[in-house]
C-alpha cells in the first residue's frame, strides 16, 4: 500500500492542483483516484494504452507494432533542447546497431506546443534515421513518466518498463560536458534486455530541458 500512496503522490501532483483551495467532493475524488490508478496500472502490469500517434513523415503507429520486436525504445525530445539535440547522431548510431537485433527506436516529441509542421523540419534538419512520432496527448511521456529531454526508455513488447533515464555520462550537468561517454546506460540497457537479463541501473538521472505536462 505505501507504494501505491508513493505513486500516487508522483503522478497525482497535478490532478491534486486542480482541486486546490477548495474540500473535494467524492466523486472529484474518485475521478482523481481512477485516473492515478488507471497510469500505475499500465506500468506495473506492463499494459500499453491503445494509441495512434503519426509520426513526421506521415506514418501512423499504434501498440501492435512493438509485438513484433525484442524491445522498444522512445527517445523524448523537444525541438529547442541544445542537451537533447546532441544526442541525435548518438541514437542514430543506437538505431544502426540494435534494429537488426530487434529494438525498434522511436523518437517522441514531448512539446505539444509546437506546430507539427515545425517538428517535421526539425526531424529533416537533425537527420533523424527513426520515426519522430506527435504525441499531442503525451500519451507517452505519461505511460513512461519521462520529466526531461533528452530521456530515454526501454520497454518490452507488453509495455513493461525496463529502463528510463539517460543515453549516456557524456552530460554531466548544464555546461559541463565529457569529449566521451565513459559510461553508456542506454546500450547497456539494451545489452542486459536482449540478453534475458536485468537491467542492472534500471533508473538514471536525466540532465536536459523539463517536459511541461498537458493539464
Amino acid at each position: 500500500m505505501q507504494w501505491l500512496l508513493a505513486l500516487w503522490s508522483h503522478d497525482s501532483k497535478d490532478l491534486q492542483a486542480k482541486y486546490h483551495g477548495g474540500v473535494q467532493s467524492s466523486s472529484s475524488r474518485a475521478v482523481a483516484l481512477l485516473a492515478v490508478v488507471t497510469i500505475l496500472g499500465h506500468r506495473a502490469l506492463g499494459q500499453v494504452p491503445q494509441f495512434q500517434l503519426r509520426d513526421t513523415a506521415g506514418g501512423i503507429h499504434t501498440p501492435t507494432e512493438w509485438h513484433t520486436h525484442k524491445a522498444v525504445v522512445l527517445f523524448f525530445v523537444t525541438t529547442d533542447c541544445p542537451v537533447g539535440n546532441s544526442y541525435v547522431p548518438e541514437l542514430n548510431r543506437i538505431r544502426e546497431t540494435y534494429s537488426g537485433r530487434g529494438v525498434l527506436m522511436l523518437g517522441v516529441q514531448a512539446d505539444v506546443t509546437v506546430k507539427d509542421a515545425e517538428v517535421a523540419k526539425y526531424a529533416a534538419d537533425f537527420r533523424y534515421s527513426f520515426p519522430l512520432l506527435l504525441d499531442p496527448r503525451q500519451v507517452l511521456v505519461k505511460l513512461t513518466g519521462a520529466t526531461v529531454t533528452p530521456q530515454a526508455a526501454v520497454l518490452s513488447p507488453e509495455g513493461k518498463q525496463l529502463y528510463l533515464g539517460r543515453i549516456d555520462n557524456r552530460v554531466a550537468d548544464f555546461g559541463k560536458a565529457r569529449p566521451e561517454a565513459t559510461e553508456r546506460d542506454l546500450r547497456d540497457a539494451l545489452d542486459a534486455v536482449l540478453a534475458g537479463k536485468p537491467v542492472l541501473r534500471p533508473v538514471t538521472k536525466s540532465i536536459g530541458c523539463a517536459i511541461n505536462r498537458v493539464k
